[in-house]
């Protein structure tokens, strides 16, 4: 298998040993990269009950199979790990400039073990790596850390360092790659585990490719398709948040007040006819400086936001992206975009997830309206929602663990809720994980995509969102969002086939421009193997059932695959989708028909047969269920 350079960088902090090791023929050709070869690496370092912030976890990160080739948004690099939110598998995914770095480099991927008596910096360059002294940089936030490595070692390294909440051991702390996130799971808190503040790459040779000239011909073919397609002026106009409106009141599925409604109701009261201030029809055109692309985007979607004067004057983001818009705005009810886009970049400084940080903080709102939470539980500070001031407070200290509720939210609702002894009737989290911008009470199939997704509650697993408010997407048509009919094989192969973009390093909201039957060429070009678009296909297949296999052996199970309580009893009370909920019955009855279609037990086990098909054997023998019912 060619394009790639069959190596793997093993750092071993126990030991404080840095070494270079040959990746198996066999495991390249069943995983390829990104997601794939990440979750391979991980699954056979992480030994069975790992604490996730104890040194027995490990961190592997790889860069897609084609990132860094010049293939149009083909930009992504996967971290895999335990997630100390969940406990469950996780892949945290970021348009990394770091995975490009890599392959340069000289590096497929590279396994993180064990953990550092003190702060260190792993330090790559051409084929060379070695572990430096980083308490000079512990403590300092992201952007900071960013600026004390160019001045110690020079311009030219691609970065990836953690903040305070990463150093705190926040549980829904990021890793920050020069200013994209692999924002969820708590990523950053596993590097904190382990003493890795910071991660530094230089690469000068050429991404390894098999056929080089083939793939410039077929970049110059996907950038025209790209260049051509009407998503790509929406998505460059206005962000990932371009639908905010359509979400909000066409489909009355944007959860706001901590997922009380389906739609940032008290904005548009104030907004009246017009557009409120999270949309970015209103704010790009305001606020935009210019836009930011992930390694080789040629539709970047990323929104440099400057405030210029005023209250938060000085305040630069790249942002605010959809999620952010609804976990910082309307879940909050947070209307005004500039405090929006001041909570978004203290996140990133802070190192919080995003999602995580203003869901969390909604949960806390909730309960302080219901009593639940004293002023003196809240360091004094009178929250509610709406209340920018005080939302901006309550985050700087999630994100130092500072003061009591500091310690009560920094690592997340679910913690909060047990820690509080109350609260989790309106938790809104699956497995630990804080949901995504879309209010699953009104798409039936969203809803199964969030309860089975194996690293808590989640959008970009499955990415069905779009095929069903949409009601249709390449071959799939007239899908009802408000029926359960079919979901489970609708939910099975969008996940098989997200999994594959993740193995190849391709942008998710690239979907509408890269179907199945155009990636067999692209990875034939890369790797001069071969592939039909079902076989690729099954590699995704393969690296999903890997993931569920990891939380199967670790004790999770169907009982695991649930809804938050308010999802299953609190209808949508307003609005396009009003009554709609997903009950327990409609639940279980999807969950049967999705188990079905990926060859599970009904215990949501995968069954050796499956699993041996796959060619994971000894997976097969570890965790397979023998019997279907």
């Amino acid at each position: 298998m060619k394009g790639v350079t069959g190596n793997f960088l093993h750092v071993d902090l126990s030991k404080g040993t840095v070494e270079a090791k040959e990746i198996p023929e066999g495991t390249l050709r069943l995983f390829l990269g990104g997601w794939g070869l990440a979750a391979k690496l991980a699954y056979e370092a992480i030994p069975k009950g790992a604490d996730p912030l104890g040194p027995e976890n490990a961190l592997a990160i790889a860069p897609g199979l084609l990132t860094g080739t010049g293939i149009p948004t083909a930009s992504k690099t996967a971290f895999a790990f335990r997630s100390p939110l969940t406990g469950t598998f996780c892949r945290s995914m970021a348009g990394a400039w770091l995975g490009v770095a890599l392959r340069k480099a000289g590096f497929d991927a590279v396994l993180v073990t064990g953990a550092s008596e003190r702060p260190v910096a792993l330090v790559i360059e051409d084929g060379e790596a070695r572990l430096e002294d980083a308490t000079s940089v512990w403590g300092l936030d992201t952007r900071a850390a960013r600026a004390a490595i160019k001045e110690k070692f020079g311009e030219g390294w691609r970065t990836a360092v953690i903040g305070p909440a990463g150093e705190k051991l926040s549980r829904i702390s990021i890793i920050d790659c020069d200013g994209r996130q692999a924002g969820r799971g708590g990523g950053g808190a596993v590097l904190g585990a382990k003493k890795l503040k910071a991660i530094l790459v230089k690469g000068t040779g050429p991404v390894p490719s098999a056929d080089p000239e083939r793939i410039k011909e077929l970049a110059k073919k996907w950038n025209e398709v790209i260049r051509d397609h009407p998503a790509t002026k929406a998505d460059m106009g206005y962000g990932s948040g371009e639908f905010l409106d359509w979400m909000n009141r066409e489909s009355g599925t944007f959860p706001s007040r901590n997922w009380q409604w389906g739609f940032f109701k008290s904005a548009y009261e104030r907004a009246g006819e017009g557009k409120i201030e999270l949309d970015p029809y209103y704010w790009a055109p305001k606020y935009s400086v210019r836009n930011v692309a992930c390694p080789g985007c040629t539709k970047p979607c990323g929104k440099l936001f400057v405030i210029k004067e005023g209250k938060y004057a000085g305040t630069e983001v790249d942002g605010p992206e959809y999620e952010t818009l609804y976990s910082l705005g309307g879940c909050p009810e947070i209307a005004s975009i500039e405090a929006v886009a001041k909570a978004n970049e203290l996140c990133d400084l802070l190192g919080i997830d995003t999602i995580s940080a203003g869901v969390t903080v909604a949960w806390a709102m909730e309960a302080a309206e219901r009593g639940f939470l004293t002023p003196e539980d809240l360091d004094g500070i009178d929250l509610a929602f709406g209340d920018e001031d005080a939302f901006l407070a309550v985050l700087e200290r999630m994100g130092r663990r500072e003061g009591k509720v500091g310690e009560l939210l920094s690592d997340g609702s679910k913690a909060a809720s047990e820690r509080l002894g109350k609260g989790e009737e309106f938790a809104i989290h699956i497995k630990g994980m804080e949901l995504p911008a879309y209010d699953i009470r009104g798409a039936k199939g969203v809803a199964l995509a969030f309860a089975v997704s194996f690293r808590g509650g989640d959008h970009l697993t499955a990415g069905n969102y779009g095929t069903e408010f949409g009601g249709s997407w390449w071959v799939f048509e007239a899908v009802d969002r408000h029926s359960t009919v079919n979901k489970g094989f609708e939910v099975k192969f969008h996940e098989d086939l997200m999994a594959l973009y993740d193995v190849l390093g391709i942008c998710k909201f690239s979907r509408h421009m890269f179907f199945l039957e155009g990636l067999p060429k692209l990875v034939a070009a890369q790797t001069g193997l071969e592939f039909s678009a079902g076989e690729l296909l099954t590699v995704g297949e393969r690296v999903y059932n890997l993931a569920r296999a990891f939380n199967v052996r670790e004790g999770f199970s169907r009982e695991d695959d649930r809804l938050p309580k308010r999802v299953r009893e609190e209808p949508i009370p307003e609005g396009p989708s009003a009554g709609d909920r997903v009950s327990y019955e409609e639940l279980q009855a999807m969950l049967d028909d999705y188990y079905e279609a990926r060859g599970w037990s009904r215990a949501g086990v995968p069954l050796k047969a499956k699993l041996v098909s796959l060619d994971l054997e000894k997976i097969a023998e570890e965790v397979g269920e023998g019997k279907v019912g």
